[in-house]
């Protein structure tokens, strides 16, 4: 890899907002390289104006962008009204699956990840969201998380999990098994009898309608899980 021209190419894009055709003719290299070098670089607002005063059709193409995450979170914020009116019933369980996704579970935009270690909230969590948003096997997926001392039984762990969820084994993903050096082995044995569960869905609308319930039973609004 050319080093310093990356680096340059990483320099001009963060600070400059320059473009990929501008750093490729300045620094010397293809814009493919260019590309793959400064993909990872979000340009401020500030740079993104300045860049399409200049490219036509770069204008163009960040509208549509920009129009289409403009549409994307607007779905967003109606995913959590929706959350926030079946909130306003107080029903009991639904408010208790809210309130354990918001103790355990992972913020993530576009899709629920609920883990943990004990059974019965794992088995609730499940039923909570077939009975509040209909979700069915096929959309569920269940990850095990083991330590080294699971290795032996990993198969029986797994299959403890499915049951406990009352899910088919097509849901089953691949189980990752932490190795630890001999003293922190001794330290987790048995701690974790059955490792942890990972609960997913990978669905914008019921993990916002949650956060929309979260924050209507919080009496807050957090904007930053809309981004």
């Amino acid at each position: 890899m050319k080093t310093r021209e990356r680096d340059l190419a990483r320099q001009l894009r963060r600070e400059e907002g320059a473009s990929i055709k501008d750093i490729a003719l300045r620094v010397g290299v293809s814009k493919s390289s260019v590309s793959l070098w400064v993909r990872d670089i979000e340009l401020t607002p500030k740079q993104h104006v300045a860049l399409a005063a200049r490219n036509v059709a770069y204008n163009r193409q960040m509208s549509g962008t920009w129009k289409q995450a403009a549409r994307r979170r607007d779905e967003r914020i109606e995913y959590q009204e929706h959350g926030r009116t079946i909130a306003r019933f107080g029903d009991p369980s639904f408010v208790a699956g809210c309130m354990l996704y918001w103790a355990e579970g992972a913020r993530n935009r576009n899709s629920v990840k609920f883990t943990n270690s004990d059974p019965e909230m794992v088995r609730f969590f499940v039923r909570f969201l077939r009975e509040r948003f209909d979700v069915g096997p096929d959309v569920i997926s269940v990850t095990c998380n083991l330590f080294a001392d699971h290795r032996e039984c990993q198969r029986e762990i797994e299959q403890f999990w499915l049951d406990v969820a009352g899910l088919p084994a097509s849901c089953l993903r691949k189980s990752s098994v932490n190795v630890y050096s001999k003293y922190s082995q001794k330290k987790r044995r048995n701690k974790l009898p059955y490792g942890t569960c990972r609960i997913s869905v990978s669905r914008t609308s019921i993990v916002q309608a949650i956060y929309g319930a979260i924050q209507e039973i919080g009496g807050f609004t957090r904007d930053a899980w809309l981004e």
